[in-house]
């Protein structure tokens, strides 16, 4: 009887203890070389971007600055690997619920890739997906592609490498659109949008 009761005492003190809160540090994912320190975002930024904890973004091993005029500098390349819309119209659902969004409507929301497949994103790897608002002001999904294509542009023509874009989006892409758009000085040519 006093084993029961001890271990009935027991249990209920571990089920009132609370478990210590666990901090996550967002990282780009598949790149382990480079700074492991992430800048502060500045927090007008922090309501455009995704959840630093379930987004950090992910890198396309398949991409590097040594091949990058034989991928993400090719013409419809992005096309190429872009995933289905069966399979982001499914995560974007699942990610809306997930972000507790009051809108629940899908197409108020790209499923957007955080490190972008132009400069060298994962392209299904939920980590580097995130249902963005199209109709957020004055930073939107739109925006964001400008941004995009923008990067692109720079470090295809080699005013920028690779990992600096990688590193810019992934980190804020407010600040890096306020950095880099207007800072080029070569044409952007759009890639198709996300669905």
């Amino acid at each position: 009887m006093k084993k029961i009761f001890a271990f009935v005492v027991l249990f209920l003190l571990i089920g009132c203890s609370t478990l210590p809160e666990v901090t996550i540090t967002p990282t780009i994912q598949g790149n382990p070389a480079g700074p492991t320190d992430t800048p502060a975002v500045p927090s007008a930024d922090a309501p455009f971007l995704p959840n630093p904890a379930w987004q950090p973004g992910v890198l396309n091993p398949d991409v590097t600055q040594d091949d990058i005029q034989t991928t993400i500098c090719v013409s419809g390349y992005t096309a190429k690997i872009r995933p289905p819309v069966s399979y982001t119209d499914k995560l974007k659902v699942q990610q809306i619920a997930q972000y507790g969004y009051a809108d629940k409507t899908p197409s108020d929301y790209e499923e957007d890739h955080l490190i972008s497949l132009e400069v060298g994103g994962s392209p299904k790897d939920p980590k580097n997906l995130w249902p963005q608002p199209r109709h957020s002001t004055p930073y939107n999904a739109s925006t964001k592609d400008t941004l995009e294509n923008t990067l692109k542009g720079m470090v295809c023509s080699g005013q920028l490498t690779l990992d600096t874009a990688q590193r810019a989006i992934a980190t804020d892409w407010v600040a890096a659109y306020r950095k880099y758009v207007g800072q080029t000085i070569i044409p952007v040519t759009p890639e198709p949008t996300e669905p």
